[in-house]
């Protein structure tokens, strides 16, 4: 419990000096690797806790509350990585509380939640890829919130306070269809693996995850082709974005939802 505690403190410091560096401007608080070195001490904790509450004799538990604090570690984990040659870190404002959150919630009441079994051979491609695409995905979401604030502030002429700290609307807008991207491709690995080792849809219990994480794919592939081609952005790209991440979460937490809590199966 320990390490939970000192990484959730470190993520909410972190996020809290973010916040203060982003409303008063860089130079009221020009330690920024200090709260990025901060903010790898507190993954690392984050990491380690986390897989003495996934290990167990007999395989990986990824119940509910512990794939979701996966995916928030790996959501730290892509926002300090990109902050090495961009400034991204921003993010972390919103991701760092929630990512602390979680840990809390799962420390509390997450163990036992159903241990799953060695994975078959080859299926852990399946299964890094999904928990790597929903990250991508989750950390492109923030993005795309954070970008239809900054337009609105801009269309109605506030380009004051908060906003003047942003990087520019294009920049914006570029890191969010890089985001995008990544995550695309990581969903494509994930479906296109777990196709290999899918044998009875319904029998598995996967009717419903298949079909919106195709759903999904099918948005973020329009999105994507519709950026290429017609060079969609603004609202258009932030709506798409959230429509295919809706389906995405219905798939993912949804699924684990239903089977876990609703109909009581590992």
């Amino acid at each position: 419990m320990f390490p939970t505690l000192v990484s959730a403190v470190l993520y909410l410091l972190v996020g809290a000096g973010l916040a203060w560096r982003l409303a008063r401007g860089p130079e009221q608080l020009p330690w920024r690797r200090s709260l990025l070195a901060a903010g790898w001490a507190g993954l690392t904790l984050h990491a380690a806790s986390l897989w003495a509450h996934m290990e167990t004799p007999v395989g990986l538990d990824l119940g509910l509350l512990n794939a979701a604090s996966l995916v928030a570690a790996l959501m730290v984990l892509m926002v300090l990585i990109g902050a090495i040659r961009r400034a991204i870190e921003n993010l972390m404002v919103f991701i760092l509380p929630v990512a602390a959150l979680v840990q809390i919630i799962n420390q509390t009441f997450g163990a036992g939640e159903g241990a799953i079994t060695r994975f078959p051979a080859g299926l852990e491609v399946h299964v890094i890829t999904s928990v790597l695409a929903f990250s991508a995905l989750n950390v492109a979401v923030i993005q795309s919130l954070v970008l239809a604030w900054q337009d609105h502030r801009l269309r109605h002429r506030q380009p004051g306070g908060l906003v003047r700290a942003l990087p520019p609307l294009r920049e914006m807008e570029e890191l969010l269809f890089q985001m995008l991207w990544v995550g695309f491709l990581l969903l494509t690995v994930a479906l296109g693996s777990g196709a290999l080792y899918l044998q009875d849809l319904f029998g598995q219990h996967l009717a419903h995850k298949t079909l919106f994480s195709i759903a999904a794919w099918l948005v973020f592939a329009t999105l994507l082709f519709g950026r290429w081609r017609y060079g969609w952005r603004g609202r258009t790209a932030i709506r798409w974005t959230l429509g295919g991440f809706i389906a995405l979460l219905i798939a993912y937490f949804g699924t684990k939802l239903v089977l876990e809590i609703i109909l009581g199966r590992g």
